[in-house]
């Protein structure tokens, strides 16, 4: 019985998942029997009689764990060590030395090998040393799954609302969220499609794995590709280092593409090809890759009328529109409105009877995206932690509406044929006011019972600043150019 096949009582402790094994080794006998030996333990293994071959199968081929010899004719471990590590290539190295080489097996150690062992050594040990160095490669992954994560803004963010609308939606994400199954998710521009997925992403198995996204109409073209599939060193201008795609970051998890109808035609066949096999191939590179990755893709567009003008790949659109969601507009839903405004306030502020009447009425054409932008733009407009009827944008308030302060103009004169809309009552008080106080603007909001610069948003509303400066009033002038600079 050969001295290499005693397996000793190491088996016990040997992960049962199969590791993909780069063996280097020039001694042809062990060689042969550490390879036939591993492959019946159900692991996958190349040999390579050199260093030179070595490099050449790594061209082609991913491996979880090298074992590689130190004394080696030729190139030798170490060098051969030196060329995996300033090719980045991702391997996890195991160390054979003889007794006289421990020196070497340190310094190998130095230079970012797992571990050694020294010959003569049993097979079950080294099938346990490799089990260990594939561990710490699963790990140190993560760990670069994890800072990829952490590095993109992952704000926590749910579906809100109860109409049946919203309802539909959130019971298509329950049923399609435990699948590994693609995803389309349409609807127009800020309805919400990137929190749709991060739903689904969290409801899934892939919860705990990375969620990564790219927007496609974003990046120009190279870089979407460059973005999605890597690329090697020296591939184009600015390729200084190898680069993983977003698909090799997100390998285990959920990749979104959101606005893929933006995606260039030229791009759509690579996209195809991971959808359809798991492989791809980064930008400069003839290897292949293997990728597990559940993708979820987003637009605002028409697929299939893109497919009927050529724009966008039929076979592609079957592949991503498995199982399609399509989020309805905010004007559809607007009896979630109130929730929304709600769920967006920040903490401690309020919304007055007349705002959130005037948000109510409002037809949202850019969706919740809008509704956000309109709560964050009022909150710093206004005076205290209150959101009024002046804090919000003149399209939100034109329609009529009833105050407690109607019957104003006919208070101060103003004729029986004024209008009756708020607007027009408020600018005929706003200048009955300051013509009175002589155009001071600072004792007109007294006057008001407003603050200084809820009068000049009032002025600029109005299109009265250039009416009602005066020359008494140098300071409030200057004030009113620092707010609207």
């Amino acid at each position: 019985m050969s001295r290499w096949t005693n397996v000793g009582n190491y088996e016990a402790n040997v992960m049962e998942k199969p590791i993909s094994i780069l063996l280097v080794e020039d001694d042809h006998d062990f060689r042969d029997s550490c390879a036939r030996w591993m492959q019946r333990k159900g692991h996958h293994v190349v040999a390579a009689a050199s260093g030179a071959e070595a490099l050449a199968i790594c061209q082609r081929h991913d491996f979880d764990v090298g074992v590689i010899d130190l004394n080696m004719p030729g190139m030798s471990g170490i060098e051969l060590l030196q060329r995996i590590r300033g090719d980045n290539i991702d391997l996890e190295v195991v160390i054979l030395t003889g007794q006289g080489t421990i020196e070497s097996a340190v310094q190998a150690m130095k230079m970012g090998a797992s571990d050694y062992l020294t010959k003569p050594c049993p097979l079950g040990e080294l099938e346990h040393h490799c089990a260990l160095a594939h561990e710490r490669s699963l790990l140190r992954r993560e760990n670069q799954q994890l800072k990829a994560i952490l590095s993109r803004n992952q704000t926590v963010a749910r579906l809100v609302g109860d109409s049946p609308e919203m309802k539909r939606v959130a019971k298509w994400i329950e049923r399609i969220a435990p699948t590994d199954k693609p995803v389309l998710i349409t609807g127009e521009s800020g309805t919400g499609k990137e929190v749709v997925a991060k739903s689904i992403w969290r409801a899934s198995h892939l919860s705990h794995n990375p969620f990564v996204t790219i927007n496609c109409a974003a990046l120009p073209e190279t870089l979407v590709e460059s973005e999605l599939f890597g690329h090697q060193k020296g591939s184009f201008t600015g390729a200084t280092a190898d680069k993983p795609g977003l698909f090799e970051v997100a390998s285990g998890g959920t990749l979104f593409i959101d606005e893929l109808g933006e995606m260039p035609l030229s791009l759509q066949p690579k996209l195809l090809r991971v959808l359809e096999d798991g492989s791809m191939r980064r930008i400069g590179s003839h290897k292949e890759r293997k990728v597990n990755v559940r993708v979820i893709a987003a637009t605002n567009r028409d697929l299939s009328e893109d497919v009927q003008n050529g724009s966008f790949r039929e076979d592609l659109f079957y592949r991503v529109n498995v199982l399609p969601i399509d989020l309805p507009p905010l004007r559809n839903h607007v009896s979630d409105v109130d929730q929304l405004i709600d769920y967006f306030m920040p903490d401690g502020w309020s919304i007055d009877a007349a705002a959130r009447h005037a948000m109510n009425e409002h037809p949202w054409p850019g969706n919740v995206r809008e509704l956000i932008n309109v709560i964050q733009r009022a909150t710093i407009l206004a005076d205290n932690d209150e959101i009024t009827l002046d804090d919000l944008p003149r399209e939100l308030t034109h329609h009529d509406r009833k105050h407690d302060g109607e019957g104003i103009s006919h208070r101060h004169g103003v004729g029986d044929d004024t209008s009756d809309r708020l607007d027009d009552i408020a600018k005929d008080h706003i200048l009955y006011i300051l013509d009175r106080e002589n155009g001071n603007k600072a004792k007109s909001a007294r006057v008001l019972g407003i603050h200084r610069r809820k009068l000049y948003r009032l002025l600029e509303r109005y299109h009265l600043t250039g009416q009602t400066a005066s020359s008494s009033d140098n300071e409030s002038s200057s004030i009113v150019a620092d707010v609207f600079d």
